[in-house]
């Protein structure tokens, strides 16, 4: 028994393995898996594309970075999606939505809305 699943097992690694190495020349036969708009929405990539997208405002301005040739691929996508969603969901713009997304962080992380730790330990010289 042993025997039957160790050489199943390597068979299965050899396979895998040739699949990957030879995958340009057949992926192109495996049907694409099509995935429903309300299931997924493909964030922006880019700063102008957010800018476009609402994730701008007079506080929180992206003009500077598109003005600039600013080439990075634009705000954190997990961040977009969670404000995103804040933004739907709680129906507010995108400042209120980035202010509330950050205090969740904070209180997440046990850091005060004010910025300051909870932590009883927290010593501060100021």
């Amino acid at each position: 028994m042993g025997y039957l699943l160790y050489s199943l097992t390597f068979s299965s690694f050899i396979l895998a393995t040739a699949l990957y190495l030879t995958r340009s020349r057949w992926i192109h036969h495996v049907p694409a898996v099509p995935i429903p708009d309300y299931i997924y929405t493909r964030l922006p990539s880019s700063f102008s594309s957010d800018i476009e997208s609402g994730f701008t405002s007079s506080d929180f301005d992206l003009q500077a970075n598109v003005a600039a040739g600013d080439s990075r691929a634009g705000l954190d996508q997990a961040a977009k999606r969670e404000v995103q969603n804040i933004m739907k969901s709680r129906r507010v713009g995108f400042d209120e939505a980035r202010r509330m997304y950050t205090e969740g962080r904070f209180a997440k992380n046990n850091i005060g809305p004010d910025g300051r730790p909870r932590d009883p330990k927290f010593v501060s010289f100021s």
